[in-house]
């Protein structure tokens, strides 16, 4: 063997031997808990703290991008930011809950979900609305914890 046959040799052995640990049933539903864990911890800090609550929860990377209720297109982090901060205020208490959750773990970092959530939210004056709305996203691991990377939300007409 020449020189160049001896390392393509090497090479093809190397990347052969280097398997990737596979995905399994156990992991996904590790990451499905945890996805699921995050979901109720957001919807928790919202009924808590408002929806400058949901700051925490949200990846404020460039990779960021959500499709709010009402919106034809996606919007950034900075443009969610200012339509949360603009309305924190005008709403005394807000209660999210899952109808529907199904959660789709791709890997050990990222996960989708779609479902319907229940939302009851009372402004200011004591006004209280009730509606549901799908929702569908992602959510990546950061060092931080799981964040929402991208996603939609649209009120269901019922």
């Amino acid at each position: 063997m020449n020189h160049t046959t001896t390392l393509l040799f090497l090479f093809v052995t190397l990347i052969s031997c280097h398997q990737e640990v596979p995905f399994d049933a156990q992991q996904k539903e590790e990451v499905r808990k945890a996805v699921r864990k995050t979901l109720y911890d957001y919807d928790e800090a919202i009924k808590k703290g408002g929806l400058t609550a949901e700051f925490p929860y949200l990846d404020d990377s460039e990779d960021f991008f959500w499709t709010p209720p009402g919106f034809t297109a996606a919007i950034s982090f900075d443009s969610v930011a200012t339509i949360l901060k603009q309305n924190a205020s005008l709403y005394k208490s807000i209660e999210n809950s899952w109808v529907i959750l199904n959660i789709f773990p791709l890997s050990n970092e990222i996960a989708t979900y779609n479902g319907k959530v229940k939302s009851t939210m009372t402004d200011t004056s004591g006004q209280v609305t009730t509606f549901h709305l799908l929702e569908s996203g992602t959510l990546i691991k950061r060092e931080d914890g799981w964040k929402l990377l991208s996603g939609q939300t649209a009120l269901l007409e019922e």
